[in-house]
């Protein structure tokens, strides 16, 4: 198996038969999105292959150098439960630069619409190495906890700093005002639409 970049026709038809069956439709961005950010430099749309089937997926939002945020981990359907997903994230941790920080948000069991699924989730980042950040963030009405794979432990504040920066260099400050609360603030509630 091996971890590479797809074709843009290869991201099209992943992100038809894959992404949009495993994420909700709240948590998604566009194509037209990715594939400028990817233009961009800004966005790395790792697949894995097994031969020359794509079997599953690792989007990395690129921030400062050797800071990356995990935007969407996914196996495709038919491959769930064969253990492709540390395959995944191994091959990813070969394919960044030495160093690199892999940050993350999970979908805190305790807000989730299907909170046995996202205790799985949870438990599956756990397992396979990765920290909790000690914050948690709120991105369009969704409540996250943060996550990092790394090297070595990482202060919170600068983990923190790296996940604004993210967001922050990619969307609007309109929108970053409205719907981006990193770290979430209890007292703030955010809009829906």
């Amino acid at each position: 198996m091996e971890l590479k970049l797809p074709t843009q026709e290869q991201l099209r038809v992943i992100y038809n038969r894959d992404m949009r069956e495993a994420f909700p439709a709240d948590e998604m961005k566009t194509l037209t999105w990715m594939r400028k950010m990817w233009a961009e430099g800004r966005y790395r749309p790792y697949c894995l292959f097994d031969g020359e089937e794509i079997v599953g997926e690792a989007f990395l939002w690129l921030g400062h150098p050797s800071w990356a945020l995990l935007d969407f981990l996914c196996v495709t359907a038919s491959r769930r439960n064969d253990g492709l997903g540390v395959v995944i994230q191994k091959a990813l941790l070969e394919a960044e630069p030495s160093g690199t920080v892999i940050f993350g948000e999970a979908e805190d069991p305790a807000h989730a619409p299907d909170p046995a699924l996202a205790a799985r989730r949870m438990e599956f980042y756990h397992r396979n190495g990765w920290r909790d950040s000690g914050y948690a963030s709120d991105i369009f009405g969704v409540r996250y906890q943060g996550l990092y794979l790394a090297e070595h432990p990482v202060d919170t504040a600068e983990l923190i700093a790296e996940h604004q920066y993210v967001y922050r260099t990619s969307m609007s400050p309109k929108v970053c005002r409205r719907f981006i609360r990193i770290p979430w603030d209890p007292g703030y509630q955010t809009p829906k639409n």
